[in-house]
């Protein structure tokens, strides 16, 4: 059995992309809402984060600036931009049409 650590491959930008649409974000703080919605199940390393963080916002898909965290640290902040969230539609739909056909499979066979 897999790991609750383990991730279905191209998950994580899905997951970090979808914890954005609330709101800017830093770095932990888009990790610790992944664990913390669904119930420490998904538990998302740096090592795996920050990387990923990089990725979208080479992509353009997200966008980061300097700012003040809630502990008073310098903290870089991550936001959607407007490609992020047409990009987000798509994976979110992607994502529903095939957990659907998986769920399908798993109930009927």
């Amino acid at each position: 059995m897999s790991k609750p650590t383990d991730l279905v491959q191209g998950t994580l930008d899905l997951l970090i992309l979808r914890t954005l649409a609330a709101g800017p974000l830093h770095g932990w703080a888009v990790s610790n809402r992944i664990r913390l919605v669904s119930k420490d199940v998904l538990l998302v390393q740096q090592g795996s984060l920050y990387p990923a963080l990089h990725r979208l916002e080479q992509q353009g898909w997200i966008k980061a600036e300097w700012g003040e965290s809630e502990n008073r640290r310098r903290a870089k902040y991550y936001a959607l931009t407007r490609a992020g969230r047409k990009k987000l539609q798509n994976e979110e739909a992607s994502w529903r049409r095939l957990s659907t056909a998986i769920t399908h499979v798993l109930d009927t066979i």
